[in-house]
């Protein structure tokens, strides 16, 4: 039974993890219950801070309310454990709910039950807690909050809590924003860049490139902002995401809510798909040799490819002329329909005496796979 319910726990974090928090919700909700029922209280916490991460996410502040509500009576009623992960989860819901000040008398209950049972894990999330609240607090406590990263950092030199780290890190990027350290908070978004990448947290990855445009934007570079900014846009389910998106959203519309980019075509290999500047997206419903072919003269833009080579590395066959000629002018005639806007007067791929290639002056940008 435990291993069902822990399995339940794990693929519902997959799913927070990846954004999909409906899917998450039927599989947290179903360990949640079986945890509780098993009076397994410390796994049963887990389940419920991940449900308030998505909870906030959607910003579904009944649901909020009534988890500390909820959790309250059981306190009350029916003696339920008061550990620090107790005061840790009525912290998060205090503090989604905006009652920073309770917030903060619980995760200064959490840290201390934390410290006297020497439990490195909730000593660790209840720092983090106290970090979280300060920059919520009117007027902001970002000195007391960087003070609260600097021990989580020491305890991360010892103890692997990949995500809780990134967390943090994402935390400190935003505080140093605040604080206008702007070329500090860069330098420590690219290092955190990587870290994130790893752990496959797509939600996670898409904050840290938004803050990345914004941070671009108050450094005064308008195009840089505007990529990522609107990479992360297209990563974000908004209707799933409320709060990112919203987040997002007012980074595009301080940009002047322009959508296009400075690029005359973009190649974003995170979707497999194509933008280019009077066109829009461009589908290429599955026609991956067109995709292919593309992205073999946007990789190297300006280098001339010759028909040999092309069926080599394209369609990966050995060349013949009788059959493959044709083809390869059929295919390229294609892929101008697709991404010219004027297939008359093609500004991308043209034609040299020996092959073709991605015109040079053409303001290309390809964006690589998180």
């Amino acid at each position: 039974m435990s291993a069902e319910l822990d399995r339940a726990f794990e693929i519902g974090k997959l799913y927070v993890d990846r954004g999909d928090f409906e899917p998450a919700m039927k599989h947290l909700l179903e360990a949640s219950e079986g945890y509780f029922a098993t009076r397994q209280f410390s796994e049963y916490l887990k389940c419920q801070n991940l449900l308030l991460r998505i909870y906030a996410e959607q910003e579904q502040f009944e649901e909020i309310n009534a988890t500390k509500e909820r959790l309250q009576d059981l306190v009350l009623k029916e003696g339920f454990e008061l550990n620090s992960k107790t005061y840790y989860t009525l912290a998060l819901c205090a503090s989604n709910k905006g009652q920073q000040e309770i917030a903060l008398d619980y995760l200064q209950k959490a840290l201390a039950i934390a410290l006297a049972a020497d439990t490195k894990e909730d000593i660790c999330y209840a720092i983090f807690g106290l970090a979280s609240v300060y920059t919520r607090i009117k007027p902001a406590r970002y000195q007391e909050a960087l003070k609260e990263i600097y021990n989580l950092n020491v305890f991360f030199q010892v103890y692997d809590m990949p995500d809780l780290k990134a967390s943090t890190a994402l935390l400190n990027i935003h505080i140093l924003h605040e604080l206008k350290r702007f070329e500090e908070a860069l330098d420590l978004s690219w290092k955190t860049y990587d870290e994130i990448r790893n752990l496959k947290n797509f939600v996670t990855m898409s904050y840290l490139l938004t803050r990345i445009g914004a941070l671009y934007l108050d450094l005064g570079d308008k195009d840089l902002a505007r990529l990522y900014i609107m990479l992360a846009k297209r990563s974000i389910d908004a209707k799933n995401q409320t709060r990112l998106a919203r987040l997002n959203q007012s980074y595009v519309d301080r940009l002047g809510g322009e959508v296009s980019h400075s690029y005359d075509l973009i190649f974003d290999e995170i979707n497999h798909a194509v933008v280019e500047k009077k066109l829009g997206r461009i589908d290429f419903k599955n026609q991956f040799i067109l995709l292919d072919l593309l992205k073999l003269f946007v990789q190297n833009q300006g280098a001339v490819y010759s028909k040999e080579y092309l069926v080599e590395h394209v369609w990966r066959q050995p060349y013949d002329p009788a059959v493959h000629d044709n083809k390869i002018y059929v295919t390229i005639k294609r892929l101008r329909k697709l991404i010219e806007p004027d297939y008359e007067k093609p500004k991308y791929i043209f034609r040299a005496k020996n092959g073709y290639y991605m015109n040079k002056a053409a303001r290309v940008h390809v964006e690589q796979s998180l």
